[in-house]
């Protein structure tokens, strides 16, 4: 009988969604080391991913044929193997959208209302009224990596009234963006905004992308926000630019050191929000992904092609 393992905790409910599309196939699920040795090995289709199954998963005796992983970035996982094997990976792009988004005018609303000021008030008690009040209204947010969740971003900066430019590699136009440039363009793209978006995925393009020459780039007094990818950005050369004051602040979730060392100075930088990799969180997250697989092994049930959020191992996206 062919199977499924899934490498992520399932309710009831949501093993029974998969059992509905695919009777004739055991579904066996539990933290990778706990299932038996050779479990993984032996599926047919996998749902998740960690990094302690690499070795099995490449194995000669490896029948995997599709994998699901929980996020949308697969910068961590052996693409080139993976390829070479010709198993199916897919990703959870499209589950973060609503997060994420949400993530992005939490971080961009708190810096222009000055509640990162007021947050840290608060906590000493004191009653303290300076600062500069900024509205969204009227300026400009450049979206860097324009997919569903940068699509989403843009629309709801214009229900802020904000002038929408968008930065991508095909350049293809999107609704809610009013300008579209390509990534040859990202320069001109940057010198355009009041907030710099970086929604960009790790690859070897991306890497270190934000260097010193891009933060001079940007216009005198922008807000930065990464949402990538933490070594998509030069740390040192963001701390110099905040230093400078070149640029107003930053918003991040991600960095090229994770955890954040707690004596790292951008701790203690007053214009920077901090997050710790969450913005993709949400209760909803599992239920979106099983949303994918499921649309996706109704396909693969009937020999046809995954319709959704296949990777491109030639782009690592």
């Amino acid at each position: 009988m062919p199977n499924i393992v899934a490498l992520h905790e399932l309710t009831t409910e949501q093993m029974q969604k998969i059992r509905d599309i695919a009777p004739d196939y055991e579904l066996i699920a539990g933290k990778y080391k706990e299932l038996p040795s050779g479990t993984v090995a032996q599926a047919d289709i996998v749902l998740g991913w960690t990094s302690s199954a690499t070795e099995e998963v490449l194995s000669d005796h490896s029948r995997i044929r599709w994998i699901q992983v929980w996020s949308a970035g697969v910068d961590r996982m052996p693409l080139k193997e993976l390829e070479q094997k010709n198993i199916f990976l897919t990703n959870a792009s499209g589950v973060h959208s609503i997060p994420i988004t949400e993530q992005i005018f939490s971080m961009l609303l708190a810096y222009t209302r000055n509640l990162h000021h007021a947050v840290r008030q608060q906590s000493q008690s004191k009653w303290d009224k300076s600062g500069t009040f900024r509205e969204l209204s009227g300026k400009t947010a450049v979206i860097v990596g324009v997919g569903q969740i940068g699509s989403t971003t843009a629309k709801v900066a214009k229900a802020f009234g904000m002038r929408t430019v968008g930065v991508r590699r095909s350049g293809k136009p999107d609704p809610n963006v009013d300008v579209m440039y390509t990534v040859d363009q990202l320069d001109q793209a940057l010198a355009e905004g009041d907030f710099i978006i970086n929604i960009l995925p790790l690859t070897d393009e991306t890497k270190g992308l934000y260097d010193a020459g891009r933060f001079e780039a940007m216009k005198d007094g922008a807000f930065f926000v990464n949402m990538g990818r933490g070594p998509s950005v030069n740390t040192e050369a963001l701390i110099e630019a905040l230093k400078s004051g070149h640029l107003a602040g930053a918003g991040l979730d991600v960095f090229e050191q994770e955890p954040l060392p707690s004596e790292h100075p951008l701790w203690g930088m007053d214009n920077v929000i901090i997050t710790p990799h969450t913005a993709g969180d949400t209760v909803h997250y599992t239920d979106r992904v099983l949303d994918i697989f499921i649309e996706n092994l109704k396909a693969y049930r009937q020999g046809e092609a995954l319709p959704r959020n296949v990777i491109d191992y030639g782009k690592a996206y």
